[in-house]
């Protein structure tokens, strides 16, 4: 009786919290009746837990931020980051827009996964979650006018900014080549049987209203690997915090007034807030590439250039180059705090791996001596160009800027036929996912006005400190990146302050990482995927 009383009580708080919500946003709708078609519990969780990664708050924390998102109306995985599993990027096209409307109303919307069912083990699906995206051309197709959401690059599709962004579109995979991709399902679960078994499921409900363009299985990497990237880097440490959801905020972590409208539209701070349709409120631009990873290649340029110090080994020299190219060693640990040697303690430590501004302690204004100081971390490091921290002013750092990542790797281990030779056989990578509620202020931004801008962060005493050299691109050519060797003194020993010799460049002969494609997606709520079905 009393579990009776309990389950009662939670489904009126439940509802209440989505009433107090749509009244504090008169632009969004009430979420749609939930049912789920399994019945039970899930008692193994669908997520990973790496203890470097920002935990996920409980719905009861993110109740208590004050201000809560609507977590019954936002889809599953726009908030939860870097967390998943298993998961399956499955593209379509739509053949009938009549049928495929009425079957996502009535028998698809009640299966796509809310961020309230995501967050605790007992609620989770039981088979897989799910989650669905729409292109420009997909609204179209839909009888959805796409240009009223307000995003020009989204309309625009990915494709035709190959040249913007730095990709070579002979590259790319041909499913991604033009605008034929009208959607995506995401289903992330523990296990790819789970995953097989909700898309049978979707497959059979839709029939031929689609027709599968791409498929793209990611997956957690196996054992002690959990939570890297496939070359060897703990990945999604350095997550933001959005009002309104994280609880607690952990150091380091990113967080202004209002952010949710960074990354949910009609949101707080969302640039275009008053002027979005009913139907985009609480919805987010999912920003999708598959970003191959040449790993053979990777590891065998660091074994053939390792930094040369009086102390370390080859293999450790090796180690350390590759930690100054991404910013962090294996384990997480951000070079910055641990300049030498790797400090697994402190990469577990979601406290303290994120602390760090690049600002150095030891100058009286430090801002004077961050300008050429790069023996703790180069200005060019992966994590520094793509979050530049303390190397802007306040003022610039007021985290417009700010993407949500959810990507997961895809694709097998190395083989050992591969590691011998050197040379990838076997496609794997990235399937790279962010989420921000302006695709240019987001994902464009990053990638072009830092990532491949070989002058940024501006102002340093290299005016060519290099692109990312991790994912910048200068069309597959080789790079020039300064400050990875801080072995290297500077040109005036009796006036050098950790100043390196700036003429001194690390080549990089090649892109390690290549696009192999990708596209933008408009993320709805549940009440804007009812909106939509209802058009």
């Amino acid at each position: 009786m009393r579990q009776v009383i309990s389950t009662v009580l939670i489904l009126i708080v439940s509802f209440l919290s989505a009433r107090q919500f749509v009244a504090a946003h008169p632009g969004a709708s009430d979420p749609p009746p939930r049912r789920r078609g399994t019945p039970g519990r899930r008692t193994k969780s669908l997520f990973i837990n790496p203890p470097a990664l920002p935990q996920l708050p409980t719905a009861e924390a993110v109740a208590a931020t004050g201000d809560p998102l609507n977590i019954d109306n936002i889809q599953g995985d726009i908030l939860v980051g870097m967390h998943k599993d298993k998961e399956l990027f499955f593209f379509f096209s739509i053949n009938d827009a009549a049928t495929f409307k009425s079957k996502l109303k009535s028998d698809i919307l009640p299966f796509i996964t809310t961020t309230r069912e995501i967050l605790a083990v007992d609620t989770q699906p039981i088979t897989a979650a799910v989650n669905i995206a729409f292109s420009s051309t997909g609204l179209v197709t839909l009888g959805v006018d796409s240009t009223t959401i307000g995003d020009s690059d989204f309309v625009a599709g990915q494709f035709s900014e190959t040249g913007t962004i730095g990709d070579d579109p002979s590259l790319w995979n041909s499913a991604f080549a033009g605008t034929k991709i009208h959607g995506v399902f995401l289903l992330a679960s523990d296990t790819v049987d789970n995953i097989n078994t909700e898309l049978a499921n979707i497959q059979s409900i839709l029939g031929s209203s689609i027709k599968e363009i791409h498929r793209l299985q990611g997956a957690a990497r196996p054992g002690s690997e959990s939570g890297h990237e496939h070359f060897g880097f703990m990945d999604g440490i350095s997550q933001p915090a959005v009002n309104g959801f994280t609880n607690p905020v952990l150091p380091g972590q990113p967080q202004v007034d209002h952010t949710p409208g960074i990354f949910l539209l009609g949101e707080k701070d969302d640039p275009s807030q008053g002027s979005r349709p009913s139907w985009a409120v609480d919805g987010s631009f999912m920003v999708f590439r598959q970003l191959q990873q040449l790993v053979p290649e990777f590891n065998q340029f660091l074994t053939d250039h390792p930094l040369d110090t009086d102390t370390l080994t080859p293999e450790q020299g090796s180690e350390l180059l590759g930690a100054r190219m991404v910013g962090r060693w294996k384990s997480g640990a951000p070079i910055f705090l641990s300049p030498t040697a790797d400090d697994p303690e402190l990469a577990a430590d979601p406290n303290r791996n994120n602390d760090f501004d690049y600002l150095i302690e030891s100058d009286p204004a430090p801002r004077t001596e961050n300008h050429f100081n790069q023996t703790r971390c180069p200005f060019s490091a992966h994590i520094r160009k793509s979050r530049p921290r303390g190397d802007l002013n306040p003022i610039e750092q007021a985290n417009a800027n700010l993407i949500l990542r959810a990507s997961i790797p895809y694709g097998p281990e190395v083989t050992d036929a591969e590691a011998a030779s050197s040379t990838t056989s076997v496609d794997r990578g990235l399937a790279f996912v962010s989420y921000q509620s302006n695709v240019f202020n987001g994902f464009l931004f990053l990638q072009n006005a830092w990532i491949n801008d070989a002058t940024f962060p501006f102002g340093k005493v290299d005016p060519t400190i290099g692109v990312d050299p991790i994912i910048g691109s200068l069309g597959g050519g080789p790079k020039n990146i300064s400050g990875l060797d801080p072995a290297v003194p500077c040109p005036d020993e009796d006036n050098c302050t950790g100043q390196q010799d700036v003429s001194h460049d690390v080549v990089l002969p090649r892109d390690f990482v290549v696009s192999r494609g990708g596209e933008y997606f408009f993320v709805p709520s549940l009440s804007g995927i009812n909106d939509i079905a209802s058009e």
